[in-house]
């Protein structure tokens, strides 16, 4: 492999490394599990695979009891702690009122340590490899020196609200690493392929100090997209072999992939592989990307074998540098801020809605007239924004 985090002018520094997995005494005197070191980019808009970094100590601890405090979890975040990293994601995944005041307070608190891991989506029909792919990355990005985070999110039964979650199975290898975290999070009733809170947790594993931000989203086709408005990269991941190669991946998804990563380029599948990435550069010379700082990259690669990994980061990284030299990456990442933001109003807007006994009982009547026809779904909105004193914009 030769995924490297270092610049051709800048050597990066190495402390001695506990063995993998070995517990030692921290000054504290509680267990800790050694960390290699966290990363912390020194140079703005270059590509990943010469973006130099400082290292500096990190050490990613494991407590024995729960931090209950808001300033408990903050720390313990800040510090890398994973009992402290799940309560804080837990936090902001509860729906619950006093829970998601601590949420906002605590992600207010830790909004000055973001926005400075690189943030790679990964899509994809189901079946592609994309679970193996980001064990087999991961593990690799962490060989170059990285820190990984990989938010995985999964389906959601539309009839029980039950999910598998079983994605830290599917990454055994990079789950036993002490320099990644796994955190799988059901997908609910949100379409796109994410979840609702999926930004709020990017933004807690960049201040726990992780460089690279993994989205894996749940993999039913065109309807995630919704994670190319939280990501600086989006990586779509395809088949050879199933038939109609278009028709593995749906235009919305071409148009909005900056790398469609061809897998399973092995064995006997290489020219089918091959064959793949020929269609898909075609289809996407054809579309219009809507983005002129960067053409979308094809490429095969095998995660089974290992092979192609490390071209892939570098197609992410002068994609990345591409889109900052442009300006295009700022203007990404301030537009899906905004997209944040409308997007917890809503969510609370009608939350509140729902909350109160009248508007609880009025809406559930009117959502019960939809349901039985005897209204259309355009006169039940209308209704539901009479109630609230909305008028229809002249």
């Amino acid at each position: 492999m030769s995924i490297d985090s270092r610049a051709s002018n800048h050597k990066l520094t190495t402390s001695p490394v506990s063995p993998l997995g070995e517990r030692r005494k921290g000054r504290s005197g509680r267990k800790v599990v050694s960390h290699a070191r966290r990363l912390d980019p020194l140079v703005a808009g270059e590509g990943l695979h010469t973006v130099c970094f400082r290292s500096t100590p990190h050490v990613m601890s494991v407590t024995t009891k729960a931090p209950k405090s808001i300033e408990d979890i903050e720390s313990g975040v800040r510090a890398g702690d994973r009992v402290a990293l799940g309560r804080a994601i837990t936090l902001v995944e509860s729906t619950r009122p006093k829970d998601q005041a601590m949420a906002r307070d605590l992600l207010k608190r830790l909004m000055p340590d973001t926005g400075k891991a690189i943030r790679i989506g990964i899509s994809g029909v189901p079946g592609a490899g994309k679970s193996t792919l980001i064990d087999q990355f991961g593990l690799n990005l962490i060989q170059a020196g990285h820190t990984v985070a990989v938010l995985a999110v999964d389906p959601t039964s539309s009839r029980t609200g039950g999910s598998i979650l079983g994605d830290k199975t599917r990454m055994g290898r990079l789950a036993s690493e002490s320099e990644a975290f796994i955190r799988p999070s059901p997908a609910g009733s949100n379409l796109g392929g994410v979840t609702k809170t999926t930004r709020e947790t990017i933004a807690i594993v960049e201040a726990a100090g992780f460089d690279v931000v993994l989205v894996e989203t749940v993999g039913v086709g065109q309807s995630e997209t919704a994670v190319s408005n939280m990501v600086d990269v989006f990586v779509v991941v395809a088949i050879p072999g199933a038939g109609d190669e278009l028709q593995g991946i749906k235009r919305g998804l071409l148009e909005l992939a900056d790398i469609i990563a061809v897998n399973k380029a092995d064995s006997d599948n290489v020219e089918r592989a091959n064959r793949a990435a020929t269609e898909y550069r075609a289809a996407l010379h054809i579309l219009a990307s809507g983005n002129t700082a960067w053409q979308p990259a094809v490429l095969t690669m095998s995660a089974r074998d290992n092979t192609g990994l490390d071209t892939l980061w570098e197609k992410i990284g002068e994609c990345r540098s591409a889109l900052a030299e442009a300006g295009v990456l700022d203007e990404r990442r301030a537009e899906q801020a905004a997209t944040w933001m409308r997007e917890i109003f809503e969510q609370r807007l009608l939350a509140a809605f729902k909350g109160g006994r009248r508007a609880a009982r009025e809406y559930q009547d009117i959502e019960g007239q939809v349901r039985e026809g005897t209204i259309s779904p355009a006169e039940g909105a209308a209704a539901l924004a009479e109630l609230v004193g909305l008028e229809d914009p002249e």
